[in-house]
C-alpha cells in the first residue's frame, strides 16, 4: 500500500519517504527525496514522470534512509518496498530506465 513521510532536518530541509507502485508494475518502491520543503520535493518526482502525493506522516523515512539520501549528491534514491537487507539504494535514473 502506498504511503509515506517526512522529517525535518535541522537546517530546514527535507527528508520525504514514499512509496509508489513500480513504474514496470513490479510490487511497489520506496524512495527518498531530499529537498527544500514538502512541496518541492513532490514536484522533483512529477518532474520525473512519477505522480506522487503526500498524506500524513504514516511512514517517515528511517535515520538510515536520511543518512543514505543526505550523502547521495542527487538527493534522490529508490529501493524495492518493503526494503530487504541486501537492496541497496540506487540513484532514480535506474528507476526510469
Amino acid at each position: 500500500m502506498p504511503g509515506g513521510g517526512f522529517c525535518r532536518l535541522p537546517g530546514g530541509n527535507m527528508v520525504v519517504a514514499l512509496s509508489l507502485p513500480h513504474p514496470a508494475g513490479d510490487g511497489d518502491v520506496r524512495i527518498l527525496v531530499h529537498a527544500a520543503n514538502r512541496p518541492r520535493a513532490l514536484t522533483r518526482l512529477r518532474n520525473l514522470g512519477l505522480r506522487a502525493h503526500l498524506r500524513g506522516n504514516t511512514h517517515p523515512p528511517t535515520p538510515d534512509e536520511i543518512t543514505a539520501v543526505l550523502h547521495h549528491p542527487d538527493g534522490l534514491l529508490w529501493r524495492t518496498a518493503p526494503g530487504r537487507d541486501q537492496d541497496l539504494w540506487r540513484p532514480i535514473r535506474a528507476l526510469l530506465r
